[in-house]
């Protein structure tokens, strides 16, 4: 009987995938795809989406050394019934900038030591398609612009075949701009910079060249020195290279409810509709969206699934914490030069409506970084915002999903707590009570006094979306709701649906908050009329089939909550 896969979380060699029976999503089938393009090719995803599996991947394909083993290798998959005439025709030159250390003085001599590493592991490699003693004359050059020129020759003579992989190319740079500063970085990448150096040797010295990273922010530092021919971010042919589909998804399940490493009675579509709100909703492109299903982050559907096989049930954190470093290096970057008050608006505002309308610049200098026009597209590329619809020439982007939304709180929530720390663990004892006796004005007044706190230094004049943002920030850090604000029911939007986690929690009650702003100048006529429409309004989203639907046999309560200035005037289950 046939060993059942291994499940390849957090591996990302495709060799020990593929060698030691890992369960492996097939993307070689976009391998005379990419061919067709032009030799010089440029890739972006977040984290996690499976760009250094990919590029091993490409990196066995089209090594020369390995091709022998292409059989046992790729006989099983798309590409082995059908092999291009560039299989295994190349020496490839593989680097990985996340792997380059030192921050301080001796920033230079680490990436030189790290690109000599790479060289010299080139030469060991390939010397039998050279000459004796290669290797060692490849050692003996000082210094990466050396080891370069000295191969550059050499493969020349030879009539060899250069293919350059460059995995994370903006690492290293994003972490110099991020904890070294704006000087530092210009050094690095203008005039005669060590590492704008090294991309002009690469120039027209490799055949082919492959580069992947999660931002464009040095492309245009680099382009003058080195040319890369063209971006396939955005290109509708690559949307779905990097992530899974939900076919993928649910193939994977099958396979494993199918070997036994599943209860019987899995229900695959009730895993996958679990998944999706949290995993799912990525488009890359906007000619994908009426062509293409939406894409699944690929190391979120490996842990749930690693947790499933284990326990026989999902994650009580549908958030892998593995992650958490991740998360942490993009709130570093997002914060970098700290947040201006116009970025600032611009976190706040999707956060609160849960999209933005903008042009997305494909590629743009480290200099534009902290420019609010430029935000937008640079949280597109972390993965924070997805393509979800066009309005004329401009793109909606949305927060794709849960976890991603679960991150904006937490930006807010850092802000709010900056100002005006409150005891979580407070709040959390309140949602036990909320969740499980239905006691929720506890709650509410709880986080209605601590706006009131706050609001020594916030401008009045945002009112309703800022009071919206602040109960958002809260009540997310609950974990037995999902909350969602705007969420359309029954032909309106509510302020806030506390959707009750009905997979982890028996919770017993359930929430429809609509929240009213009054001016203190407002009278008392204009509030009377305020709020009997919230009520009206709150009474119109409860008896729709959809909230009947998510709230399933909790207790729903209906809160009108109307604040004037900084306080709390009214609240009331209606």
């Amino acid at each position: 009987m046939e060993e059942v896969k291994r499940i390849p979380y957090g591996v990302s060699n495709f060799v020990e995938v593929v060698e030691q029976n890992q369960y492996y999503v097939d993307k070689t089938m976009y391998l005379p795809l990419l061919e067709e393009q032009p030799s010089n090719l440029f890739f972006i995803r977040p984290r996690r989406f499976g760009k250094s599996i990919f590029l091993s991947m490409l990196r066995t394909y089209y090594d020369i050394s390995q091709k022998e083993k292409f059989e046992k290798r790729f006989g099983n998959l798309w590409i082995g019934s059908r092999p291009t005439q560039l299989q295994g025709a190349f020496q490839i030159l593989y680097l990985d900038f996340s792997r380059v250390g030192g921050l301080d003085r001796t920033l230079a001599q680490s990436f030189d030591d790290y690109c000599c590493g790479g060289l010299d592991d080139f030469a060991s490699i390939y010397e039998p398609y050279y000459y004796p003693g290669f290797e060692e004359e490849m050692k003996a050059q000082c210094g990466t612009t050396n080891k370069i020129n000295f191969l550059e020759r050499k493969a020349r003579n030879n009539g060899s075949k250069l293919y350059l992989i460059v995995d994370e190319y903006d690492n290293f740079t994003n972490v110099v701009l991020n904890e070294q500063g704006d000087k530092v970085y210009h050094a690095l990448t203008h005039a005669s910079g060590f590492y704008r150096e090294i991309f002009k040797k690469f120039k027209g010295m490799f055949d082919r060249i492959f580069m992947t990273g999660v931002s464009p922010v040095t492309l245009d530092d680099l382009t003058s020195g080195f040319n890369i021919g063209w971006n396939i971010s955005t290109d509708h042919q690559f949307n779905m290279m990097l992530g899974f589909s939900e076919t993928d998804v649910r193939e994977m399940i099958r396979y494993y409810k199918d070997a036994g490493q599943l209860p019987g009675n899995t229900d695959i579509n009730a895993m996958i509709e679990e998944m999706r709100p949290w995993y799912d909703n990525y488009c890359f492109a906007k000619e994908s969206l009426e062509r293409d299903p939406k894409m699944f982050n690929c190391d979120m559907v490996f842990y749930y699934l690693r947790h499933y096989m284990t326990l026989g049930k999902s994650p009580e954190e549908m958030i892998d914490p593995n992650t958490r470093t991740d998360y942490n290096k993009m709130k570093k970057l997002i914060r970098l030069d700290k947040l201006d008050g116009n970025r600032k608006g611009v976190l706040r505002k999707i956060t609160e409506e849960g999209q933005i309308v903008t042009t997305l610049v494909t590629t743009f200098p480290a200099t534009d970084i902290t420019k609010p026009e430029i935000f937008p597209s640079l949280l597109f590329y972390y993965g924070m915002l997805t393509i979800t619809a066009t309005y004329g020439k401009r793109l909606v982007l949305s927060i794709p999903n849960n976890n991603v939304r679960k991150q904006y709180y937490e930006f807010l929530l850092e802000e709010y707590q900056d100002r005006e720390h409150i005891n979580l663990n407070d709040l959390a004892d309140l949602f036990d009570e909320m969740a499980y006796e239905g006691h929720w004005r506890e709650t509410l007044e709880f986080i209605a006094h601590a706006y009131k706190e706050n609001s020594s230094v916030r401008s009045a004049i945002e009112g309703e979306r800022n009071l919206q943002g602040f109960f958002t920030a809260y009540l997310s850090t609950n974990s037995y709701y999902l909350i969602a604000p705007e969420v359309e029911l029954n032909h309106g939007y509510c302020d806030l649906f506390l959707m009750p986690d009905l997979m982890r929690y028996d919770v017993k009650h359930s929430y429809i908050i609509e929240m009213k702003y009054l001016s203190t100048k407002d009278s008392e006529a204009k509030a009377e009329a305020q709020w009997q429409e919230a009520v009206e309004q709150i009474k119109g989203y409860a008896v729709g089939p959809k909230v009947r639907q998510m709230v399933h046999a909790t207790e729903l309560h209906c809160i009108v909550m109307q604040f004037r200035g900084w306080e709390l005037e009214r609240m009331e289950e209606v």
